[in-house]
């Protein structure tokens, strides 16, 4: 596995991944995963983690499943560590390693120190860094792999004279470009230049660092090493400052910002931050630099021991001196000294010193200042730092002109502030191509003045002016190096641009000789016709007709999986233009192609099937000759396996395989749609025949509580005509009946067998219509019927629950309204009416009414209007109402069926039309009737009722 890779090759893994599913995924799946774990670090993890699922289901042996599982938790570290998350990081990595190095895995192990370097480096430690580096270069030569040598070479490189700025000749040598080829040069080129960037910008050739960190941004890019390309585009940032070029710094930092801002890496975006506050602030824009570093600090406070926060260290003390705010300046460089002394950075040791020095003189504290001072630029010189040594010295100058401070031993000049600016104007004049600053001379020029030597002051003047006018001159000169640096880098991209169209071209010739555009496009018309249908029979002719049509196809067939009986069954086959019968194989066969391509979830392919030794021919079928088997899979999901196969032998090459590997994931949807349509209508089937059965009790119990009352006084009055026909037998049996109680007992008898009739009469009335209405809703029986009759027989059955409800209805129909049509289906709507508002419209009131009417506007036609005083259809749910399962009362009694069985039965049994009408006084619903029904095959299937 290579440390990084270009764009050609993840974009090669990308396209390969596509059509892969289950372990088939798996040796795409770990350099893919790998090579973006910086590209697209959240894919990164996820494609880790979907390889470390699939590694139980492989035939690997059990070090290739270690190797593997070792470097997809190497890469799910690194995405931790650019996270911000350092324990977690080290801790798999950790991981990582030991099981690397159970297996001799050398590259890996390299690749395991390398991160482990890292990881130390945003800790702050460097001790650790240097060790986990020599680490990492005794793997990588133990690998044999001279490419990882190399860039473990320059990063050691860069940290080395970042320690010891004296060190760098030595390192130039050893990093000069090698004959040998390289796997991927530009992984090298990447860390080979960020080096000779830092080198160059320590020695102040800040043109010449620009252009090496450009070439270390592009090369960056180009492997997939997002974090060194930020790191890279902050420091050309921090160079054009250097340069005077701010307009191309803010540039660079905005290039910097906009790819670290995606990832939320806090250190990327931490350094960026603080680098574009640096530039803010020296374009004077100081409020605007205090909220951008403000921000960087927060973000990279959990990696205080990195070498960007000691930089956020110093920007932060600039800018607090730029504010004439010393107290914080000083506590900023007093940190930065602490973290200069842990880092074992020299150019952060001479920045805090002379930093302390600045911020002491503003706070009167003069010997102490001029200690700092004196101690930065001794560091400078040490280092041979002549850009520092300048500053320093110009502090010390500052300090004698505000403190009465003791002369220098050796002073030549006519006061120590004169002699330090003498000091700092001499360094600069042995600095090659250095224009000596205008404010300088300028400071010279006015210390002389004030010494009286107004001669000497005259002088200083006019060489200022003329060091002003040479510093325009000379900023013109930067320009122009700022210019050459960008030809540079748009001919560098240019470069790359060409060879990456290059390499597209080469891959777009081979992938057109393996598949034109024209098979493409048909195969995504072929898609469409497909996956329209909803019906698994549908489904199965399309893909036999298109199957037939592109490939050599003696046979075909679909076998669908069944988990209960763990058996494959053929669902369509056909050979010869015959059908097949149906045929089962058990999992448990041991050469089953089909079975095989099933449980390892991959397309198995025989090109000859005469030489496979376990082959064998389902009885009734004819012996072919080569055969492909591809599983149908949804996601994880294995639905079946589709076979092809020919009486040629090898028939299928890769270029009908990967047809064949497109229609199967085209039949797979289309049969996983159909398998969730066909479990829809059956749920919605069971629940309208629940709706239907709910409401059919509804009415029993309403029929029930109607009949208790007649019956009821029936029965009374019988048991007191019964008691009182006792007595008078009593009495005739005894002394004697009076004619007066004779004829008390005949009227009494009358008025009962009136009042029994009366009730009795009532009961067979209701018994009468319940019958009636119950056979017509469960026969749905077409009939001639009055349609006053049914609505007074529908009304009368649910009586009872308008009573209790404390409401009321009236109906106003004419007597003559007859109807061909469906008497039950017709008095359901009505029910559902009624339920409905009883449900809704009169939710938390009393003395609701509603009322029905029907009229005849129109020849052949009916209008049944039924409305309440209700509350009304908020406006936002009126063009739901007909929804299935759509209730604002789920879970209290509302199924969400009833209005849209209503809409149904009205639209295609009853031929007819339905409205709503909705406002907070109340709602009415309009059925626009024909009065003879249209006959059954004049209207859809009406699945809703079967």
């Amino acid at each position: 596995m290579d440390m990084f890779a270009g764009e050609d090759d993840v974009a090669q893994w990308e396209v390969a991944l596509l059509p892969l599913r289950g372990v088939a995924r798996l040796p795409v799946l770990l350099p893919l995963a790998w090579h973006l774990r910086q590209r697209d670090s959240a894919r990164a993890d996820a494609l880790a983690a979907e390889a470390l699922a699939l590694l139980p289901e492989t035939t690997l042996d059990a070090p290739a499943r270690t190797a593997l599982a070792a470097r997809m938790h190497l890469a799910q570290a690194e995405v931790l560590w650019l996270r911000g998350a350092l324990d977690a990081a080290e801790t798999a990595a950790h991981l990582a390693f030991e099981q690397l190095c159970a297996l001799d895995e050398h590259a890996g192990c390299a690749d395991a120190h390398w991160l482990q370097a890292w990881i130390a480096i945003d800790r702050g430690d460097h001790e650790r860094r240097d060790a986990e580096l020599a680490l990492a270069m005794a793997a990588a030569e133990k690998a044999q792999d001279r490419q990882r040598q190399r860039i473990i070479e320059a990063a050691t490189a860069r940290w080395a004279i970042l320690r010891d700025p004296h060190s760098a000749a030595g390192w130039n040598t050893h990093l000069a470009p090698e004959p040998e080829p390289l796997a991927c040069p530009a992984a090298y080129a990447a860390w080979r230049h960020d080096y000779l960037g830092v080198a160059a910008t320590l020695s102040s050739d800040f043109g010449s660092a620009a252009s090496h960190y450009i070439r270390s941004y592009e090369s960056a890019l180009a492997t997939g090493q997002l974090r060194a390309a930020i790191t890279s585009a902050t420091n050309i940032g921090e160079d054009f400052t250097n340069l005077n070029d701010h307009h191309a710094a803010l540039e660079w930092m905005q290039c910097a910002l906009d790819l670290a801002r995606p990832t939320g890496w806090p250190r990327s975006v931490g350094a960026c931050l603080m680098h574009t506050a640096d530039t803010m602030r020296r374009l004077g824009r100081l409020d605007a630099a205090e909220e951008l570093l403000h921000e960087a600090l927060i973000i990279l406070a959990p990696l205080s021991g990195a070498r960007s926060y000691a930089i956020a260290l110093q920007y932060l003390g600039d800018l607090s001196l730029d504010r004439g705010d010393y107290a914080a300046a000083l506590d900023a460089f007093v940190r930065l000294e602490g973290r200069a002394d842990a880092l074992q950075q020299a150019d952060f040791q001479t920045v805090a010193r002379r930093g302390q020095a600045h911020a002491l003189s503003g706070l009167e504290r003069p010997q102490e200042a001029l200690r700092a001072a004196q101690e930065a630029v001794r560091l400078a010189g040490e280092q041979r730092n002549a850009h520092h040594q300048i500053t320093a010295l110009r502090v010390l100058s500052l300090l004698h002109s505000r403190h009465a401070l003791p002369s220098p031993q050796g002073m030549t000049e006519l006061n120590a502030t004169l002699h330090y600016l003498h000091q700092a104007l001499a360094l600069a004049s042995t600095i090659a191509g250095y224009t000596v600053p205008g404010d300088l001379l300028d400071a010279l020029a006015r210390e002389y003045a004030c010494a009286g030597s107004y001669q000497q002051a005259y002088q200083m003047a006019v060489a200022a002016s003329a060091a002003r006018d040479k510093t325009h001159s000379q900023e013109a000169t930067n320009r122009a190096v700022a210019m050459q640096v960008h030809h540079q880098t748009e001919h560098a991209r240019a470069e790359g641009l060409h060879h990456r169209e290059l390499a597209a071209s080469e891959a777009r010739r081979a992938e057109v000789l393996q598949q034109t555009s024209a098979m493409l496009e048909r195969l995504s018309a072929i898609g469409r016709d497909i996956t329209i249908h909803l019906d698994a029979a549908a489904v199965f002719q399309a893909l036999d007709r298109h199957v037939g049509a592109l490939l050599d196809a003696h046979t075909f067939a679909i076998y669908l999986y069944d988990a209960a009986a763990q058996s494959l069954t053929r669902a369509f086959g056909v050979e010869g233009g015959r059908a097949l019968p149906t045929n089962v194989i058990p999992l448990s066969h041991p050469h089953s192609f089909s079975v095989r391509s099933l449980n390892e979830r991959r397309e198995v392919y025989v090109e000859d099937l005469a030489k496979t030794a376990n082959s064998f021919v389902i009885p009734g079928t004819c012996p072919n000759h080569s055969a492909l088997y591809v599983p149908l899979l949804v996601g994880e999901r294995a639905l079946g396996v589709m076979t092809v196969q020919s009486l040629a032998v090898n028939a299928f090459g890769e270029r009908e395989r990967l047809i064949f590997r497109t229609l199967c994931a085209y039949g797979a949807i289309a049969l996983d749609n159909a398998q969730a349509y066909r479990q829809l209508q059956d749920a919605q089937t069971q629940l309208v025949s629940q709706e239907k059965l709910a409401a059919l009790g509804s009415l029993m119990a309403g029929v029930a509580h109607e009949l208790n009352t007649p019956i009821g006084n029936s029965l009374l009055i019988a048991s007191t005509l019964q008691q009182k026909t006792a007595e008078i037998e009593q009495q005739l049996n005894g002394p004697g009946l009076r004619r007066s109680e004779l004829a008390a007992y005949v009227a009494d008898a009358q008025k009962a067998s009136e009042l029994v009739m009366r009730g009795l009469t009532s009961a067979a009335d209701l018994v009468n219509s319940f019958k009636q209405v119950a056979v017509d809703r469960t026969t749905e029986q077409r009939r001639m019927f009055n349609l006053q009759q049914v609505v007074h027989e529908v009304v009368a059955t649910m009586m009872n629950r308008i009573r209790n409800a404390n409401h009321s209805i009236e109906y106003d129909i004419p007597d003559a309204l007859a109807m061909d049509s469906y008497p039950g289906p017709f008095g359901q709507v009505l029910a559902n009416f009624i339920n409905n508002a009883l449900l809704h419209a009169f939710e938390g009131r009393s003395h609701g009414r509603m009322r029905l009417s029907a009229g005849t506007p129109f020849e052949g036609r009916a209008l049944v209007v039924f409305s309440d005083n209700g509350g009304g259809i908020p406006a936002e749910n009126q063009s739901r109402i007909f929804d299935p399962f759509f209730t604002t009362k789920l879970g209290q009694g509302g199924s969400g069926l009833g209005l849209s069985i209503s809409y149904n039965i009205v639209t295609s049994l009853l031929g007819g039309q339905i409205s709503v009408n909705s406002s907070p006084a109340g709602t009415s619903f309009t059925l626009d009737l024909p009065l003879t029904a249209p006959l059954p095959e004049d209207t859809g299937p009406v699945a809703i009722y079967h």
